[in-house]
């Protein structure tokens, strides 16, 4: 007689429990006194406890070879295949071979170095040409820091963008070359005539035609009359001054032109081309 989870016999009434996992077997647990004997009856449980035991490592072994089975799929044999090898392994410059700029910083330098050295780990010949070039990078940072050089271009470009510089550029404008051409023509004939006709009194005549056609320039420029003559006489003036200043304690003395009046022509031909520069390009 067979009842829900009861299988019932003449001789014996057992309770039969499901298993719980795979190739386990279902296990027989007896609810009435068995009608064997005890020495029978506990080595009939001691087989089948032995049973179920090897059954289950046997399951969980498999399930192992499974998922080791399931990761090699998923991960191929790169593990077993040859390394890694860097493609810039033979490139000479050192900041091309680690792939950054020669402004980089040394918290990028460090950062790069790490990055490929944990890529290419496995291959020795890639992790030296690695370690080689942030070693001369290094090294050239610290031989820059202790003897630096100086950047004209960099120096340069300060100056220009400099607030100074930009004002002061800001007040010139460049005209056309043909007023260019003009007023150089004018400013080098007055030149020509303060070397070759210098006079007891200096270049006296010579000095206020330059003071009129630096007016007469710019008054063409700017079409004003009073901002001509203030910027005129100012240029004059600044020239004048700043031409002494220069012949008396920066440029030395010219052995070509020699004479009584050899500092005043010298002093001369800087105020013109002073004013030849005030003339053509004051805004």
């Amino acid at each position: 007689m067979t009842l829900f989870g009861l299988t019932a016999s003449p001789s014996r009434y057992c309770l039969q429990i499901p298993g719980r996992g795979p190739g386990s077997l279902n296990r027989r647990a007896s609810a009435f006194p068995s009608a064997r004997k005890p020495k029978q009856h506990i080595g009939f449980l001691r087989l089948e406890r032995t049973y179920q035991t090897d059954s289950v490592q046997r399951c969980r072994t498999q399930q192992s070879h499974l998922i080791k089975c399931a990761m090699d799929a998923s991960y191929g044999d790169g593990a077993n295949g040859p390394p890694a090898i860097f493609p810039r392994i033979n490139v000479r410059d050192p900041y091309k071979r680690l792939g950054i700029s020669r402004e980089a910083s040394e918290d990028e330098i460090q950062a790069a170095r790490n990055f490929l050295v944990r890529q290419y780990a496995g291959h020795k010949p890639s992790v030296d040409a690695i370690e080689s070039a942030h070693d001369k990078i290094i090294m050239q940072k610290f031989y820059e820091r202790k003897n630096p050089k100086i950047d004209i271009k960099k120096k340069v470009r300060e100056v220009r963008q400099s607030r100074i510089v930009q004002a002061i550029t800001d007040r010139f404008q460049t005209p056309s070359t043909k007023f260019i051409i003009k007023t150089s023509i004018a400013f080098v004939v007055l030149g020509v005539l303060t070397i070759l006709f210098p006079t007891e009194e200096g270049p006296t005549l010579q000095v206020a035609i330059s003071l009129m056609a630096t007016i007469y320039f710019i008054h063409d420029r700017l079409k004003s009359k009073i901002r001509a003559f203030l910027y005129g006489a100012g240029a004059f003036a600044f020239s004048w001054l700043l031409g002494t200043f220069l012949m008396v304690a920066v440029i030395p003395p010219i052995p070509v032109l020699k004479g009584l009046r050899s500092f005043e022509v010298l002093s001369s031909l800087i105020t013109y081309v002073l004013l030849w520069i005030s003339s053509t390009y004051l805004k």
